[in-house]
């Protein structure tokens, strides 16, 4: 897309044929942000699921090349993960059995095991930085640097807010406890 051209502008409630209004601009803002990491999810995959790789296993990719030669410990891989997962384990597993990365023993605490990015785990990376950095690229064409920023920065307020939020245990109950059962009379 041309940086000159603006793009047909398309509202969420149009683009999900939803008849009743938002019941708020927080819940549209918020159903927005989601089918927009959608589309950004869909575009990067018709790159990497050609090679075989999914989105968590690219990311865990990039974070061992990031840590190398050194390492990390798998916990330390999850604590960086873009999107989060219980079973980082299992995640690593198959990246093992795919040729992508190794495990080895701590040389100075054998109980911790350091996995370590393999050279055709980097050559797999090498062959997807062109076409994702030129997704990177297309994605937010449309925005100038500046909005480009402003983006970065709302964004980051948000994750500090609910940061914040979890931090005082707001969020540490049942996402449902709110929910009262009033079937049970």
């Amino acid at each position: 897309m041309h940086p000159d051209s603006t793009p047909t502008l398309r509202s969420l409630k149009e683009e999900i044929r939803q008849n009743l209004p938002f019941r708020s601009p927080g819940q549209e803002a918020r159903l927005a942000l989601m089918r927009t990491v959608d589309d950004l999810e869909h575009r990067s995959a018709l790159i990497l699921q050609p090679a075989g790789i999914t989105h968590q296993q690219y990311n865990v990719l990039r974070i061992l090349r990031g840590a190398a030669p050194e390492g990390l410990p798998t916990l330390a891989i999850a604590e960086r993960m873009i999107e989060r997962t219980p079973g980082i384990t299992r995640l690593v597993d198959r990246l093992l059995k795919k040729g992508w990365v190794e495990r080895q023993r701590s040389a100075s605490d054998r109980r911790q095991v350091v996995c370590h990015i393999t050279d055709r785990g980097l050559e797999l990376l090498a062959q997807l930085d062109g076409p994702i950095n030129r997704e990177d690229d297309i994605a937010l064409a449309m925005l100038s640097e500046d909005e480009q920023r402003l983006l970065i920065d709302l964004l980051a307020r948000i994750r500090s807010g609910l940061a914040d939020r979890c931090a005082k245990e707001e969020c540490a109950a049942e996402p449902n406890a709110a929910i009262v059962d009033d079937t049970s009379a």
